[in-house]
C-alpha cells in the first residue's frame, strides 16, 4: 500500500478533497463490534452527514471470548452473513468498497485474523483491526463531530471493552482501554465479585487518567443508549431522541435501582430494546454507577455519534471541522428543498432585530430556523405546522440540545400557524420555560411575515426596527417591495405586533 493510501486509511480514498465542500457523497462504513455488526451509509451535508442507511445485526462475536479466547462460532457465522448482505447492498448502491473496522473482540480473539481473512475471501470486504487507544480516539472524534468545542471525558462501552478519552479544544487527549465490556463481565458469576472487579478497574482508570472531577461525561455505545432509553421511560421524558439526552448522577442511581427491581422483559418491551441488548443492561448500569461515583461528572450526555462518525471526522480538513454542524446541515437542507434557496440568510437578518439580547447560542438557533423556514413546502398545508415541528425535534441534527430542538420546532410550527394550544406536541413544550415559548412564537410569526416578502434570494425587502422600551415595532420596506405588501402581509405584521404586545408602524419607501 502506498504512503498516500495509508493517509486515507481505512477509506482507501480521500473523502474531503475540497475543504469548501458543502455536500458529502455517499460513504459506507461498517463497524464490526463485539456485540453487533452495523452498516451506516452517510450522505448529505459534509459537516453534519445524514444517515442515508443504518442497519445493525446483533452477532455477539465476543460472547464467551473470556472463557475460550476465540470468537463465538455462531456469532462468527452470523457476522460473515451480515457482512455479505451489507456488501451486496453497497454494491447495488454503487458505494463499494465499504470501509470496515473491527474492535475488541476481533483484535483479542485467537482467530481474529482468520475471521478477517474469511470475510475478505467471501465478501471482498477488507476489515481494519484497530487497537484500544485508536478505538478511543475515533469514538472521541465522533463526539467532536456532533459537539464542536466540547470538553470532558468520552466513554465508549462496547461488548468486550470500554475506552476512555479526554477531549477539549477540538482535540483528543489521553486515551485508555479496559476490559469492562458487558460480554466479558458476564463471565463473573458472583454479583459481589462483579461489583468489586468493576470498582477496582474504574478506580485504576481514574488514577491513570488523572481526570479532574466535575467534567462532562459523554456516553458512546449501544448499552449506554439502552440505559438512556430506560431513564427516559422512568422519568416519563417527552422527547425520545437519544442524542444529547442528559442525565444527572442522581438519575443514574435511580435508574440503576429501577432496572434491578423491574421485570427486564417487560421493561425491554416498553422501551423498545432488543433482547440481546437488554441482557447486557444490568451489567452496564453497574459500570455506569461506578464511573459516576469515581469521576463525579457535572452532567452526563448520551451521544449517538461514535466510532463511525469519528472516522469521517478523521478525514475532514480543519476548516471543515470548525464549521457549525447545525448551520451546515440547515444550509444543505435549504439548498436542496427550499423554493427560494438563499433567502434563509436574508430572513435571518430581517428577524434578528427582534432578539437584541440573544447570545451566540440562541443566535444560531434563530439562524437555523430561518434556513429551515421553507423546506417543508411540499407537505399538505393542513399538516405543514405539524411536519415542521416533528422534523425539527426528531431530525438528525448535530450540535443541538433537547430544549433547543423544541424551541426550533415550536418556532417553525408558528411559521405556519398562530396557534399551538391543543397540539399533541404540548407535552414537549415543558422542556422550555415560558419566556422561551414566547420567543419561539415571536420568531415563528416574524418568519411567517418575512416569507411574504420575497424579492430575489439575496435581496433584502426591508427591515424591522424594534424599540423594546417603547414597545414599538416598525417595518420599513423598500419601494421595490411595495407590491408585496397586501392584506395577508398586513395581517401577519399585526399578529407579530400582538405577540410583542407592541404598537406597530408600516413605512414603505422614502
Amino acid at each position: 500500500m502506498s504512503d498516500q493510501a495509508k493517509d486515507w486509511a481505512p477509506f482507501d480514498r480521500p473523502l474531503f478533497d475540497d475543504p469548501q465542500t458543502r455536500a458529502l457523497s455517499r460513504v459506507g462504513v461498517l463497524d464490526v463490534g463485539s456485540n453487533s455488526v452495523r452498516l451506516v451509509i452517510f450522505d448529505g451535508a459534509a459537516r453534519s452527514p445524514a444517515y442515508f442507511y443504518n442497519e445493525k445485526i446483533m452477532c455477539a462475536l465476543g460472547a464467551g471470548l473470556a472463557e475460550t479466547g476465540r470468537l463465538n462460532p455462531v456469532g462468527r457465522e452470523r457476522a460473515v452473513k451480515a457482512i455479505a448482505r451489507f456488501a451486496a447492498l453497497a454494491e447495488g448502491l454503487g458505494i463499494m468498497p465499504l470501509t470496515a473496522v473491527a474492535t475488541a473482540a476481533v483484535r483479542e480473539a485467537a482467530d481474529g485474523e482468520e475471521f478477517v481473512a474469511e470475510v475478505f475471501a467471501k465478501t471482498g470486504v477488507r476489515i481494519w483491526i484497530i487497537d484500544g487507544p485508536e478505538e478511543a480516539r475515533l469514538s472521541a472524534q465522533g463526539v467532536l463531530l456532533g459537539w464542536p468545542g466540547s470538553y470532558g471525558l468520552v466513554c465508549d462501552l462496547g461488548g468486550s471493552s470500554m475506552e476512555l478519552a479526554d477531549i477539549g479544544g477540538g482535540e483528543v487527549g489521553r486515551r485508555l482501554t479496559s476490559a469492562l465490556g458487558p460480554l466479558k463481565l458476564k463471565a463473573i458469576k458472583s454479583r459481589r465479585a462483579l461489583l468489586a472487579h468493576i470498582r477496582s478497574v474504574v478506580e485504576a482508570l481514574h488514577l491513570e487518567m488523572g481526570q479532574e472531577t466535575g467534567m462532562r461525561l459523554f456516553l458512546v455505545g449501544g448499552s449506554w443508549r439502552a440505559i438512556g432509553r430506560v431513564d427516559m421511560a422512568r422519568r416519563g421524558y417527552p422527547l425520545t431522541v437519544l442524542h444529547e439526552y442528559r442525565m444527572s448522577s442522581r438519575q443514574v442511581t435511580a435508574t440503576e435501582d429501577y432496572i434491578l427491581h423491574n421485570d427486564l422483559e417487560e421493561l425491554r418491551k416498553r422501551c423498545g430494546i432488543s433482547s440481546d441488548r437488554m441482557a447486557l443492561v444490568p451489567i452496564a448500569i453497574h459500570v455506569l454507577h461506578e464511573l459516576v461515583r469515581v469521576f463525579k461528572p457535572k452532567d452526563i450526555a448520551v451521544s449517538a455519534y461514535g466510532i463511525r462518525e469519528g472516522m469521517l471526522y478523521e478525514q475532514m480538513p480543519q476548516e471543515l471541522r470548525e464549521r457549525d454542524p447545525l448551520i451546515e446541515s440547515c444550509r444543505f437542507a435549504e439548498a436542496k428543498d427550499a423554493r427560494l434557496p438563499g433567502f434563509g440568510p436574508v430572513l435571518f437578518d430581517f428577524v434578528k432585530p427582534l432578539f437584541p439580547r440573544a447570545d451566540w447560542q440562541k443566535d444560531r438557533i434563530i439562524h437555523a430556523a430561518c434556513l429551515l423556514h421553507d423546506v417543508s413546502w411540499r407537505t399538505h398545508p393542513d399538516y405543514r405546522a405539524e411536519a415542521t415541528f416533528d422534523a425539527a425535534t426528531r431530525a438528525n441534527l448535530g450540535g443541538l440540545k433537547h430544549g433547543e430542538r423544541v424551541f426550533l420546532g415550536l418556532a417553525l410550527l408558528h411559521r405556519y400557524t398562530n396557534r399551538r394550544e391543543g397540539s399533541h406536541f404540548e407535552p414537549l413544550f415543558r422542556l422550555l420555560n415560558p419566556r422561551e415559548i414566547k420567543e419561539a412564537e415571536i420568531l415563528g410569526r416574524a418568519m411567517r411575515l418575512g416569507a411574504m416578502l420575497w424579492l430575489k434570494a439575496d435581496e433584502r425587502p426591508g427591515q424591522l426596527i424594534w424599540k423594546p422600551v417603547r414597545r414599538e415595532l416598525t417595518i420599513k420596506l423598500r419601494e421595490k417591495a411595495r407590491p408585496l405588501w397586501g392584506e395577508v402581509a398586513d395581517a401577519r405584521f399585526k399578529s407579530l405586533v400582538a405577540s410583542l404586545e407592541a404598537q406597530g408602524n408600516v413605512r414603505i419607501g422614502g
